[in-house]
């Protein structure tokens, strides 16, 4: 085959209630960085039903594995943590001080639940709000809080009961919010970032096992830990998997919100469809490849500049060992690093399409080489 023949055409099902259990247990399990097994077990339970194996490294990067015709592996790779916080202090009348896990807002933290995840279990909390009558001397000047100033609690007196409840100093912990639909179409949840990731490409290998098309590539879906502080669960393991290409999805700012500035930050609408990179992680020959497979197939795709560096996992894979041919094919995503992140159900469907019929073209022979002439 030659290397931009494509295969046939792909169908886009609806959602099934098996499909969007799966999503909405993701989506519920906590899976703070460092912390992600919970929700890699729900993801490698779900996936072992149509991969030929799965397995874990040691710090919980876990991948599935579709075997094809050749050795040669097409990788898709997601990642499975979340942002969140640790506690930091517990001061002797009880209140737990926090520090961020990965990118969390301390500006959106003040008056909402944690969920703590301590010895014995999950402990809930509050972060503490001092009512504006209290602060009305300095509401006119007052800003966003720094994290070091978010104080919780667990309804305790004093630091033995929050011993007695489990909890000490270095438990993660993650906001309550869980998942919800609005609208027609749209989800809404903390940690779609990047759980529909996850999501998306076990859905891919979903779909092929389910069908009657032999890959010739062997397919590993990885689901990678530690994203959220510099991708180290990707670099650990495209180290050891070898993959010959990746896609690499993750989510990316919708920027068709109020006070957003498309020449800024460019324009991505939420309901767009995917969107591919390009920029310097982003090989050229397979963002080709992604453009023209979207315009045979009928599936939109929305295009974004990466001038230095992607800020996903893509950074950390392309340079793998003596290069890995990669690209990034992102979901757009509203209010990213929230407990109000919102996806296209849409965008779901177009982007697995997209990823499923990239697999799926890709024949033994197809090469991904630089040409000097």
């Amino acid at each position: 085959m030659a290397r931009h023949e494509l295969c046939s055409s792909v169908d886009y099902p609806s959602m099934t209630k098996e499909e969007k259990k799966f999503l909405f247990e993701l989506l519920e399990t906590p899976s703070p960085t460092g912390f992600e097994m919970p929700g890699q077990r729900v993801w490698a339970k779900y996936i072992s039903q149509f991969a030929d194996s799965v397995q874990c490294d040691s710090y919980g990067s876990t991948w599935a594995t579709l075997k094809g015709k050749t050795d040669r592996i097409v990788m898709l790779e997601a990642h499975a943590d979340e942002i969140g916080y640790m506690v930091k202090h517990v001061t002797k009348e009880g209140f737990l001080y926090l520090d961020r896990v990965g990118g969390s807002d301390a500006a959106t933290g003040r008056g909402r639940r944690l969920k703590i995840f301590g010895d014995q279990g999950v402990v809930e909390g509050i972060i503490g709000n001092t009512a504006i009558h209290l602060r009305r001397d300095v509401i006119n000047s007052e800003k966003a809080p720094k994290v070091h100033e978010l104080w919780v609690d667990v309804g305790a007196s004093s630091d033995q009961d929050v011993a007695e409840m489990g909890l000490r100093v270095g438990h993660p912990a993650v906001y309550a919010d869980g998942p919800m639909e609005l609208g027609r179409n749209r989800l809404v949840s903390r940690a779609v970032d990047n759980r529909i990731g996850g999501f998306m490409i076990a859905q891919v290998m979903k779909q092929i096992a389910e069908s009657s098309i032999e890959l010739d590539f062997t397919l590993v879906c990885l689901n990678a830990v530690q994203e959220e502080i510099g991708g180290y669960g990707a670099k650990m393991a495209t180290h050891r998997l070898k993959p010959d290409l990746c896609l690499c999805t993750d989510v990316t700012h919708a920027t068709d919100t109020p006070g957003l500035n498309a020449s800024m930050y460019g324009k991505v609408e939420l309901g767009g469809g995917p969107t591919v990179t390009h920029g310097t992680a982003s090989h050229p020959l397979v963002v080709e490849r992604l453009i023209q497979i979207s315009k045979e197939k009928g599936i939109p795709l929305q295009h974004e500049a990466s001038s230095r560096f992607t800020g996903t996992d893509t950074d950390s894979i392309y340079q793998s060992r003596e290069g890995v041919p990669s690209a990034l094919v992102s979901i757009p995503l509203r209010c990213m690093h929230s407990v109000v992140e919102m996806a296209s159900y849409d965008d779901v469907e177009t982007t697995t399409g997209l990823m499923r019929a990239f697999v799926e073209s890709l024949s033994s022979d197809v090469c991904f080489d630089q040409s000097l002439k």
